[in-house]
């Protein structure tokens, strides 16, 4: 008799990653994961390469993202930031002609940034910090950063003003200010290569019975998280499968900003594309299993070519039922 899972490990970008993490415990919670115990334990492993430091804070969106989601916390409408929010402190610095005024940070918001910053300051962690704020919105998981160091994503896009005919701008711009519309010429990781996984987080990987890629950002989410030394060959190397879920459904994104990613380092937007960019994982990629969307059906052929299993099944996580049958097939498809 197969020994149930009790041990998952998800990579996690902020959106996406959040809501297939209610998908899957709700799948969890309801019986619907084969071969995995329903006490089985989840944790997340989330991307802090998009963090930011504005007003001397330390902001952290994914992670925070990830605990204010599973938390029942989250603004629902935007998908980031706290529910019923208001915005005076965002007011008031416009209005003392504070920069940024592109990037706001909500009144209840502020509270965990001001806790975190306090807690860093001190002496502690960046994990250490996380697990303190959890105990207050009890996500359900065990969420770690990728790492401790500072990573920044900094995106460089054409300026005819500038003597190199570009500038870099941080990705925190590039996505809320600039909103994606102009072409990412490319894009730089500063930090990554010199950071090392956080407590924990490799251990997550190695002692997993299952390693699940979520429909994230492959680039600036789920690829930075690989992107840190030891992570990628701990995905390689683990005995648990590997199975990744594809973020584009029908040749683009659902939502985000994947498309301009992908393009930037000269990756085919597609299910297929991203399947291939990933890898199998016995031709030294990481992935053992790609589900595509049902739209993308005409993908699989070429992802198993490649020696990754695949299945196209509906992607759109249109509710918590959709997404945990989404994390049901996933297990499957790898079981």
């Amino acid at each position: 008799m197969t020994t149930p899972m009790t041990r998952l490990t998800v990579l996690s970008g902020g959106m996406g990653g959040a809501r297939f993490l209610q998908g899957l415990q709700q799948a969890l919670a309801t019986g619907r994961l084969p071969g995995v115990s329903p006490d089985a334990e989840i944790t997340v492993i989330a991307n802090t390469a998009d963090d930011l430091w504005i007003h001397g804070l330390k902001v952290c969106p994914d992670l925070d993202t990830v605990m204010y989601t599973l938390g029942d916390g989250i603004d629902l409408d935007r998908g980031w930031g706290r529910r019923d929010e208001t915005w005076s402190v965002k007011e008031e610095l416009a209005t003392y002609g504070v920069e940024p005024t592109w990037f706001g940070l909500g009144d209840r918001d502020i509270a965990t940034h001001l806790v975190r910053t306090q807690m860093l300051d001190a002496g502690y962690s960046l994990s250490s910090v996380t697990e303190a704020l959890c105990k207050r919105w009890d996500p359900g998981v065990r969420l770690l950063p990728m790492t401790d160091d500072r990573v920044e994503t900094h995106v460089a896009i054409a300026d005819p003003d500038s003597p190199s005919g570009r500038r870099v701008v941080h990705f925190q711009e590039y996505w809320v200010r600039l909103r994606a519309e102009v072409p990412a010429e490319t894009v730089v990781f500063v930090g990554l290569d010199d950071s090392a996984p956080a407590p924990g987080v490799l251990d997550a990987i190695t002692d997993a019975d299952l390693v699940v890629l979520p429909p994230s950002n492959p680039v600036v989410s789920i690829g930075t998280i690989l992107g840190v030394p030891r992570i990628r060959e701990a995905v390689t190397a683990t005995k648990a499968p590997v199975v990744g879920l594809s973020p584009i459904v029908g040749g683009t994104h659902v939502r985000g900003m994947a498309e301009q990613m992908l393009t930037s380092i000269g990756v085919e937007v597609s299910a297929a594309g991203v399947g291939l960019h990933y890898g199998a994982r016995s031709a030294g990629g990481v992935l053992d299993g790609w589900l595509v969307d049902e739209r993308d059906v005409d993908a699989v052929e070429r992802v198993r070519a490649a020696g990754i299993a695949s299945e196209a099944v509906p992607l759109m996580m249109t509710d918590h039922d959709a997404t945990a049958a989404m994390a049901a097939a996933a297990v499957r498809l790898v079981s």
